[in-house]
């Protein structure tokens, strides 16, 4: 069954995240993180609430604590000094590369069919 295939690689992934001594981030931060790396900006409080469906409170909080970790920075916008700008980090790209290292590698070790099909 491919759904098992796929669950069994994705736990594999998080297990390795978990061995590699790296902070363990919640699904909202993980979702948070990768909205702001992948997707353009500029990323607002506000915007990713409304992109991800989740109170702009709890946006906050999961932003405190991907600052405190260093991985993204928050910024007033300097044409609207009431608007705070969420912006990448050298310390928060070199984890999700590493992150993305540890897919990469499971990704190998299985049969493109046992991913995807």
């Amino acid at each position: 069954m491919a759904s098992i295939d796929v669950l069994t690689s994705w736990r594999d992934v998080m297990c390795d995240a978990v061995r590699a001594d790296g902070p363990d981030l919640s699904m909202r931060q993980w979702s948070i993180l990768l909205t702001v790396y992948l997707n353009p900006g500029p990323h607002t409080v506000r915007a990713l609430a409304k992109d991800l469906n989740v109170p702009k409170p709890a946006i906050s909080r999961a932003l405190d604590a991907l600052s405190i970790l260093g991985f993204i920075k928050r910024v007033r916008d300097p044409n609207d000094k009431r608007i705070v700008l969420v912006q990448k980090t050298p310390d928060g790209a070199v984890y999700l590369d590493e992150f993305a290292r540890l897919v990469e590698s499971r990704v190998e070790e299985q049969p493109l069919g046992a991913l995807y099909g």
